[in-house]
């Protein structure tokens, strides 16, 4: 099966906001991506809400509702709030992501074995509620490797820095790095996502790593919309996608 893509909304929601109405509408966007071949969409609400909201949320999980086989991927820092606004809506994917209040971007993945404590309790609670759980990590095997222990489904790998290695032109070492804890996720019996800064130039190869499940790609698709259009630029991924396997 072709790895899946979800689409990240949240610089739809950032472009909403800067006007103070609906629109763009991310519910909108979210019918377009879906009618256009993405398995799913992903938002990532922070607790400022400065892009996507919490009221996000349950719309878009209406939205997937209609989709039979769509997914929703809600991304974000498991504090109360955001757990609680996970809970009631029960979508299909939950990322866990260790962001500070104030954070710009997501910009590294958990330090599971210091986390463990944290993490365990919070993701029995997610899959009790029927979601699953996924770790958004750094590509480190060692780390993978404990991941089990949360409980956890899946890991997400933080792909910024195969993303900038591949602009610059030489990704062999980072490609390596990913390769490594890849296995290690499979080895361990997890699923694999990835995500952060892929895009259409560097996609391809990342994905002669086997067994990646699912990519969440979200400011470079928007950017990249801006001159191919929204539908075309994900029937672009889509193409690649069914081209790596």
């Amino acid at each position: 099966m072709p790895t899946q893509l979800s689409v990240n909304l949240n610089k739809i929601a950032l472009i909403r906001n800067s006007r103070g109405r609906d629109f763009p509408s991310v519910v909108h966007f979210a019918h377009l991506a879906l009618k256009a071949g993405a398995h799913g969409v992903t938002i990532h609400p922070r607790p400022d809400q400065r892009h996507a909201r919490y009221a996000d949320v349950a719309a878009l999980k209406a939205v997937v509702d209609a989709y039979p086989g769509s997914e929703l991927n809600v991304e974000g820092y498991p504090d109360r709030t955001f757990l609680d606004v996970v809970l009631a809506a029960k979508p299909q994917q939950c990322t866990l992501v260790p962001d500070e209040p104030g954070q710009l971007t997501s910009d590294h993945g958990w330090h599971i074995e210091r986390d463990l404590h944290k993490l365990a309790p919070i993701v029995a609670e997610l899959k009790a509620a029927g979601i699953r759980v996924s770790l958004f990590v750094d590509p480190d095997a060692e780390q993978i490797a404990l991941a089990p222990a949360t409980g956890c489904d899946r890991v997400e790998l933080y792909t910024e820095s195969f993303a900038h290695q591949h602009e610059l032109g030489d990704f062999t070492f980072e490609f390596a790095r990913f390769a490594e804890a890849a296995a290690a996720a499979t080895q361990a019996g997890l699923g694999i996502n990835a995500g952060h800064d892929l895009n259409l130039d560097n996609l391809g190869d990342f994905l002669v790593i086997p067994d990646i499940l699912e990519v969440s790609i979200g400011h470079a698709l928007t950017v990249e919309a801006l001159q191919y259009g929204f539908e075309a630029t994900i029937a672009r991924y889509v193409a690649i996608l069914k081209a790596a396997h």
